[in-house]
């Protein structure tokens, strides 16, 4: 008799759960029924975020260097496919390391803020030219491809930080020419308000296959001079790196309007 009881009430309290759980949900005002639908929305929305293509430049060593590809689609210009890139006169680094060092913490605080990310390389070991990874952006559908470098220069006392984007009469991408003006403004001072870093500003410039073959607004961020010590130093620091990722991840979001 006992157990039956238990049941009964058992059963008595799950349906007057039931029955509390509406009743909650019909006192809640319309205003507030909106605003959790919106909070669902934009949950949905997060989990759904712009596409960032991330190419950290160049790659390790032992690739075939001699070929060339076209500078631009149906280019007669033709360039080298791979380049080795500079390396640090005071941390000893190579551009390459760098360049994925840092790609990889923004990679994860880029997910963090809600975007998606897909990678042109993770790993030192590959061969992939400068079209070939424009094409691993294009094919992959992405809102933006940012390709992130490092400089170099004859001249050890040059420093700072730049990036790069298309004129307007470049002959390939000059339909998306404003766009990409605007991801290397919003992410060159963004990242220079978080370094400290000079801000050399934007370098336009029309002879980047990296730029030339892409189908969404694209930049080139070079982080600083390896061959000047106060940036080559910096760069190499690990806690920096979480700076210069944050300084690069808010340019991004300046551009998105987040």
């Amino acid at each position: 008799m006992k157990k039956c009881l238990k049941g009964l009430a058992l059963v008595l309290g799950l349906a007057l759960a039931g029955t509390y759980g509406v009743c909650v949900q019909a006192m809640l005002t319309e205003e507030e029924q909106i605003a959790g639908r919106q909070q669902k929305s934009e949950a949905a929305e997060a989990d759904d975020g712009p596409l960032i293509a991330i190419d950290p430049g160049h790659q390790g060593p032992g690739q075939d260097m001699s070929g060339v590809e076209p500078n631009g689609p149906g280019s007669d210009i033709m360039k080298a496919r791979l380049a080795t890139g500079t390396s640090g006169c005071v941390s000893g680094l190579d551009e390459y390391e760098l360049d994925l060092d840092v790609s990889l913490k923004l990679r994860d605080e880029l997910i963090k803020r809600g975007y998606r990310v897909i990678m042109t390389r993770e790993t030192h070991d590959i061969d992939i030219s400068n079209i070939e990874r424009c094409q691993v952006a294009n094919e992959a559908g992405a809102d933006i491809l940012l390709r992130i470098h490092a400089n170099g220069s004859e001249d050890s006392s040059v420093s700072g930080a730049l990036t790069a984007a298309p004129s307007s009469s470049n002959p390939y991408v000059s339909d998306i020419y404003e766009d990409c003006v605007k991801l290397a403004d919003d992410l060159i001072n963004a990242y220079c308000e978080a370094t400290g870093l000079y801000n050399c500003g934007i370098w336009v410039t029309d002879d980047m296959t990296g730029i030339n073959w892409s189908d969404m607004p694209v930049t080139i961020l070079e982080m600083g001079f390896m061959t000047n010590p106060g940036d080559d130093a910096y760069m190499a620091d690990e806690e920096n790196q979480d700076i210069m990722v944050q300084g690069i991840a808010n340019g991004v979001d300046a551009y998105f309007g987040r």
